[in-house]
């Protein structure tokens, strides 16, 4: 009897990621990628027209919020599981997702095998969390306060989607061309993304950053010290 193939939806403004992704997944014949998109609005769409089984989810996108849009996909298609992969490792990232209904977490150096290996668990109604990241976050977890999470201000909530995930970065020590290879644009235009980043909270300098992104609970100062 033939087994029927996942359905699957790949949401990340990453053109040639999304390329990677379909590559490995084109290898088993298990699954199926039935749409793709850069966008959150477009993905949307799409989970509410294909009922997927499996969205594979980028919480940076242009438009709309990953976490929030977790949510929205649960409540258009209840019975799809959402795969994040992201480029991010810090622990609020990770708990906010699964708090907003994620079922699995990997990030995007991870191998082809581990992407695989999550697909399945999730596919199978197991949760996953990808093995780089789980005994770090596990361990730092232990040692935090119970509410202790992001503390959004007005400053940082007036920043885009991109302009956070490039805050982000910027206070884990990465440099505006590091950014741009990472995130595929410009050195000009990862350089406009700072200094509107910069502009928008009142900063002058990357150590104004980091202190700023410390304070919110963003990144960990002492894992940045390392």
């Amino acid at each position: 009897m033939l087994v029927q193939e996942k359905r699957l939806i790949i949401i990340d403004d990453h053109p040639l990621f999304r390329e990677g992704i379909k590559t490995i997944l084109s290898r088993n014949p298990k699954y199926e990628v039935v749409g793709e998109t850069g966008t959150g609005r477009e993905g949307l769409q799409m989970v509410k027209d294909l009922k997927p089984d499996l969205v594979l989810l980028d919480l940076s996108l242009p438009d709309i919020r990953g976490l929030e849009l977790i949510s929205d996909i649960l409540k258009s298609s209840v019975s799809t599981g959402i795969l994040i992969v992201s480029m991010h490792s810090k622990i609020d990232y990770i708990v906010k997702s699964f708090q907003y209904g994620a079922m699995g977490y990997i990030v995007k150096d991870s191998a082809a095998d581990t992407l695989l290996i999550a697909i399945a668990h999730i596919i199978n109604g197991e949760y996953y969390m990808d093995t780089s990241v789980s005994q770090k976050v596990v361990k730092k977890l232990a040692t935090l306060p119970a509410k202790k999470s992001i503390s959004i201000k007005p400053g940082y909530d007036s920043l885009t989607p991109r302009e956070q995930e490039v805050m982000a970065m910027l206070a884990e020590g990465m440099k505006t061309v590091q950014i741009a290879e990472k995130l595929f644009i410009s050195p000009k235009t990862a350089e406009n993304h700072r200094s509107n980043i910069m502009r928008k909270l009142g900063l002058h300098t990357t150590i104004e950053l980091v202190r700023y992104a410390a304070k919110i609970g963003l990144i960990d100062i002492d894992l940045w010290k390392e």
